[in-house]
């Protein structure tokens, strides 16, 4: 794996986790870290969602499994 995939991969997963967070304990992690409605909270969310935009590519250009594959 590239090192953008993985940098993509743990950034989706700390806007993940920070959704988690929003949703369960109304808790923005993101905006307790860099204030709410600043410039860099801004940026923050647009890294997290370009980066879950390439994997989203990343997934759909895959090529599909065989069937050979999965049974192995």
């Amino acid at each position: 794996m590239s090192g953008i995939s993985w940098v993509t991969r743990i950034l989706t997963i700390i806007g993940g986790l920070n959704w988690g967070l929003i949703g369960l304990a109304n808790f923005n992690l993101v905006a307790a870290i860099f204030g709410e409605g600043t410039t860099a909270e801004r940026v923050v969310y647009s890294v997290v969602g370009i980066s879950a935009l390439w994997e989203l590519i990343r997934l759909l250009m895959r090529e599909p499994e065989r069937a050979e594959a999965r049974r192995d």
